[in-house]
């Protein structure tokens, strides 16, 4: 989350005006985040988020995210509901942006995660997946490895100034991954995002999924290794092995592994990392001037792909064999 775009008074109160939510009386931008700008609405009714959708964000794929949101809550996963219109659309356009208003959940998300919060973070991302096996839409995955070329070439002249022989390193990671990406796991619904700032709790409790503007179709498993590289490793760089351990076997609790997911587990946790070093990498070199946005370090993600370099199987990551 992030604000990139600002919103007059008069715009929102206009806005606001077409749903059922009662006079805005107060609204927040949220600054964390990257993608959209969101802001925390306070009205007659209650609190919900308002999002504006920007550029990395395609209109076309907004009624994918809209429809998955409201999917998965009709199963009763946790997980922010569009608020519709009185015209009953979930969209609409405000200060020349995509916009929509979504419910606002209890809990916040954990810095410090701990086996308890990973271990409950596997068993909502196997529900999420079990969930979403009958969601009729499809959207493939943009940033999967055949967009990974694109950002790397973006980045490639400039990427040594972030870090001596990254350009090197990520060029022949990127070569391998490409020769070597599998295909052919069981795919569906992923929220390729899950990251700890998208994940809310009370206490241990956690109570809910949110933003999921990168959701999208993909390997099941690739969820999993998003999972591990977000939740999974300490702030000096290591991975904590029971930290792995606790999150693949809640997921698997509710959803196991294939052979071939358990095989390809190494690989698809380097192919995430790769993919966040790079969109962070681009984002570091490009922020727009004026954005209240802190861009995120992608050398966390190149000291993580080095580890997955040396890992040779799942037991690396905590899978019991």
């Amino acid at each position: 989350m992030a604000v990139y775009t600002d919103v007059s008074d008069e715009e929102l109160a206009a806005f606001v005006a077409r749903y059922d939510i009662g006079a805005v009386l107060a609204a927040k931008g949220i600054a964390e985040g990257v993608e959209n700008s969101n802001y925390l609405l306070h009205t007659e009714q209650g609190f919900y988020i308002l999002t504006l959708y920007e550029k990395r964000v395609k209109e076309e794929d907004l009624p994918f995210f809209i429809g998955l949101m409201e999917h998965l809550a009709a199963r009763g996963l946790t997980c922010p509901l569009p608020v519709k219109d009185r015209a009953g659309s979930a969209l609409g356009r405000l200060a020349g942006r995509p916009a929509a208003i979504v419910t606002f959940l209890d809990g916040m998300g954990v810095r410090r995660p701990g086996v308890a919060h990973c271990a409950g973070v596997g068993a909502a991302l196997a529900r999420l997946h079990l969930a979403g096996a009958d969601f009729a839409m499809r959207r493939a995955n943009a940033l999967s490895v055949g967009g990974w070329r694109p950002l790397y070439e973006a980045a490639r002249d400039r990427a040594d100034s972030v870090q001596p022989g990254l350009a090197e390193h990520a060029g022949n990671a990127l070569n391998d991954l490409e020769r070597h990406w599998p295909k052919g796991l069981p795919e569906g619904v992923i929220h390729a995002d899950l990251f700890p700032d998208n994940v809310f709790f009370l206490g241990p409790r956690l109570t809910g999924l949110i933003d999921f503007y990168f959701a999208c179709t993909d390997s099941l498993a690739y969820d999993l290794a998003v999972c591990l590289n977000a939740w999974c490793f300490e702030q000096d760089g290591s991975y904590n092995l029971t930290k792995g351990r606790a999150m693949i076997a809640a997921y698997e609790r509710d959803r196991p592994l294939t052979p071939a997911e358990v095989a390809a587990l190494p690989l698809l946790a380097r192919g995430a990392a790769m993919r966040f070093m790079l969109t962070r990498l681009v984002d570091w070199l490009n922020v727009p001037p004026g954005a209240l946005v802190r861009p995120k370090d992608p050398l966390e993600y190149y000291r993580k792909l080095r580890f997955h370099e040396r890992a040779e199987t799942a037991v690396d990551y905590g899978r019991e064999p």
